[in-house]
């Protein structure tokens, strides 16, 4: 993370990154801010996706029960998990870009491409994904689908958290583009 991308603190962990947020009014760095949060909340289920992922071999092998469920549980967390983190790696400037060529440009341009990948890719598919798995998602949320090879609750979630990803990214990508005209 580049430092003049997260707030200052004495914590390596930012409780959120902030995308130059005092570039923007008042409402839109308000809305940037709870985004953030947002996106700063799930980096936590890290830790009981790991857990579980871990208690799976003792839960099969010693108790021999409940394996299966811990599986389930820890597939709609990771779901949420990566429905934030991607985001939240938008947000910090730490996801993976083909951008060998771009460190050599100037900041200001750097910006200013990021600002236009943001209207002409993110924007629009993020957009394409919330109309067209709107049907699925809704569908399975009303259903409370289920796993289909265990029948355990919480399938809907893992459907339900690509449609909230694509939310995410896309009011990630609408204040990136507020950002640059304010």
């Amino acid at each position: 993370m580049s430092s003049d991308r997260v707030p200052p603190s004495s914590s390596p962990l930012p409780a959120f990154p902030l995308a130059s947020a005092p570039r923007l009014p008042p409402p839109l760095r308000r809305a940037d801010r709870l985004l953030g949060r947002i996106v700063g909340a799930g980096r936590w289920l890290v830790f009981a996706v790991t857990l579980l992922l871990f208690l799976q071999w003792p839960l099969r092998d010693l108790l021999q029960a409940y394996s299966r469920e811990a599986n389930d549980l820890a597939q709609w967390l990771f779901a949420l998990y990566v429905s934030m983190a991607v985001p939240y790696a938008t947000r910090a400037g730490t996801h993976l870009a083909a951008d060998s060529l771009g460190h050599r440009l100037p900041r200001a341009l750097r910006a200013r491409l990021d600002r236009l990948g943001a209207l002409l890719v993110l924007l629009p598919w993020s957009l394409f994904i919330l109309v067209t798995g709107w049907g699925m998602v809704s569908r399975s949320v009303l259903q409370l689908e289920t796993f289909p090879d265990t029948f355990n609750p919480g399938y809907f979630i893992v459907k339900a958290s690509a449609w909230l990803m694509a939310l995410l990214t896309l009011l990630q990508a609408l204040l990136d583009t507020a950002r640059g005209r304010s």
